[in-house]
């Protein structure tokens, strides 16, 4: 048979129209919680200045479709960057109208709208980055796991290190048996302290009487969000909110997410059975310059009873006789003591020690890096490595449960008694009026 010549006008009408037939609109493969590997996620942002601007780099080989802060003067520099990305105020309005546009969220925003943002999010079926700690409280950290179970959406919370090959290796040399049984272990900051002659920002302090205006370029109601109502005041903002207990979580909030989520995955810690702890001077408006929280873990399997000490505020544990004495302890650091010998930094020591012992074989995948975890869970991938069920739900629980110790309410409490622990049932048993720092009363308007 005598072949017909196709001209190129025929076969480019042809594939287009075998086009039209094979390929399978978004909405069809992708979309909300269903994105194929190939395909670039659509996300929004939520809390865009400051840690939040960071967050937003760290996942920007995808699509950020989406910008949403209180505070546009803040947000300027992230709102430049990315031009082609719709701006909003209030987060609520943005998921209403952004539904069918956006995959994933990652949310930055002061801690005590962490939950409710995240829960809305998820509640549409989108997936959820947000920083540490998590959540504002106890309650809210359950619910956040349990929602990012049930709406099976992919998750990860903002502690960075947890994906670092030092988080690993730290894993590796404790199962190695490298200090023995772990049954003791010190972890501190400097923080709220910025060294010894200033802040990162200010605790200890009253609520201020001044009630200068609100800035043109800030919505100070929904800055406010669940939060009691009060006037504004340059003190709460930018970032001075952390240190205010209707806002922020504290020094153990800002970095205790961070120095114990390797603790937790090296001993295979879950709920504490226990927890106390002591201050300088604390009031109800904010948290106490320095404080040390002593939680007590009970066994796991093979692994013994753990005692958790948190320092903060440049308190910290004795120095340990193996440390050199040309070696400093650093203003942020863990120490764990075994029953054959002792880590600080994830290093044994003395550091002769360190050298002479065999280095372990590498029994723990590693990461591709800590927002691409994420980006690769919401594309079908595996969980990533601080996601909100197996990890950091159980993390922030554990150390929100140390600043309601902290509540200067429960002072005369706790000096007769610690606060014991039932963590399947989310109670403190045996100081009852204790339960209610678990959670706060939300502002009119404002759910979970």
């Amino acid at each position: 048979m005598k072949k017909k010549k196709i001209s190129r006008r025929d076969f480019l009408g042809s594939a287009a129209a075998a086009a039209a037939f094979t390929i399978v609109p978004r909405h069809v493969l992708g979309g909300s919680g269903n994105t194929p590997p190939s395909e670039k996620l659509n996300i929004a942002g939520i809390g865009v200045g400051g840690r939040g601007s960071g967050d937003i780099s760290g996942v920007s080989s995808e699509n950020i479709v989406a910008l949403c802060d209180v505070d546009w003067k803040h947000a300027a520099g992230t709102f430049r960057r990315y031009p082609k990305a719709r701006q909003y105020h209030d987060f609520r309005k943005m998921l209403d109208k952004e539904d069918k546009n956006i995959d994933a969220v990652v949310v930055a925003t002061p801690d005590h709208i962490h939950a409710p943002a995240s829960m809305a999010a998820m509640k549409r079926g989108k997936h959820v980055y947000c920083e540490k700690p998590l959540t504002h409280s106890v309650y809210e950290a359950r619910q956040m796991a349990e929602a990012a179970r049930k709406y099976k959406v992919a998750t990860q919370m903002g502690n960075q290190g947890q994906a670092s090959e030092q988080a690993r290796l730290l894993s590796e040399y404790i199962w190695d048996g490298a200090i023995g049984p772990v049954r003791e272990v010190h972890v501190w900051t400097d923080r709220p302290l910025r060294g010894l002659s200033s802040v990162y920002w200010p605790q200890g302090v009253e609520r201020p009487k001044e009630t200068p205006p609100v800035p043109d370029t800030l919505d100070w109601d929904l800055w406010l969000g669940p939060a009691p109502n009060r006037p504004y005041h340059p003190a709460y903002v930018p970032f001075k909110w952390r240190g205010w207990w209707d806002f922020g979580t504290g020094a153990l909030g800002d970095i205790g997410c961070h120095a114990m989520s390797p603790v937790f995955k090296a001993l295979k810690l879950g709920a504490p059975a226990s927890v106390e702890a002591v201050s300088t001077l604390v009031n109800k408006e904010t948290y106490p310059v320095a404080s040390a929280v002593h939680y007590q873990f009970p066994a796991r399997g093979d692994m013994p009873p753990v005692k958790l000490t948190w320092y903060d505020g440049g308190m910290r544990p004795p120095r340990p006789d193996e440390l050199e004495n040309d070696r400093q302890m650093g203003t942020n650091g863990a120490l764990f003591i075994g029953d054959k010998g002792k880590m600080l930094g994830g290093r044994l020591i003395p550091e002769a020690r360190m050298k002479e012992y065999k280095k372990p074989p590498k029994t723990l995948p590693r990461s591709p890096g800590h927002h691409q975890e994420w980006i690769d869970a919401c594309k079908g991938g595996k969980p990533a490595g601080s996601n909100f069920p197996d990890h950091a739900g159980p993390l922030a629980e554990a150390v929100l449960l140390g600043n309601v110790a902290l509540r200067p309410e429960l002072k005369e409490k706790m000096n007769r008694a610690k606060l014991l622990w039932d963590g399947p049932n989310l109670k403190i048993t045996n100081v009852p009026e204790a339960n209610k720092f678990l959670h706060y009363e939300y502002r009119e308007g404002w759910t979970l």
